[in-house]
């Protein structure tokens, strides 16, 4: 969990909303969560911190290096802990499910080309946007009935 040595360490004066804003991330450490999806979660763990606090608090952790920004398909930025560890997203373009993964030839094949075309890769992200074809999946939403 997080502590205020480790927000201090990042520069941020540990106050209790940062605090448990960053817990979600802790609690949830495979997801990638909107603003909205952790406002939504304090308000059910019943904190009350503002939808703004939160916004302002993502983009402090942000540029602290806490956490990582990504902005898929859906257009809204999603946030994850930043691990230190580099993976690959594919993005399920029916429910927005994002699943990590990494691949060493994937990862070889990239270097490769880059070598090729003249370039050394410093960073890269790699997002994959795929249809889920499992018909019965769990994180696809209802259809709507009007």
């Amino acid at each position: 969990m997080p502590s205020p040595k480790d927000l201090q360490q990042s520069g941020l004066k540990a106050t209790m909303p940062r605090i448990k804003i960053l817990e979600v991330f802790e609690k949830r450490r495979d997801e990638h969560l909107t603003a909205d999806d952790v406002y939504r979660i304090l308000v059910t763990d019943g904190l009350d911190i503002g939808l703004a606090t939160v916004y302002r608090a993502l983009t402090q952790f942000e540029q602290a290096g806490l956490l990582q920004k990504q902005n898929f398909e859906s257009g809204k930025a999603v946030f994850e802990l930043n691990r230190g560890d580099h993976h690959d997203h594919l993005v399920c373009l029916q429910c927005d499910r994002v699943v990590e993964f990494c691949d060493p030839e994937i990862e070889k094949k990239q270097a490769e080309i880059a070598g090729k075309l003249g370039f050394k890769i410093q960073a890269h992200d790699l997002c994959i946007y795929a249809e889920c074809i499992d018909a019965a999946c769990p994180h696809r939403p209802a259809p709507k009935r009007y």
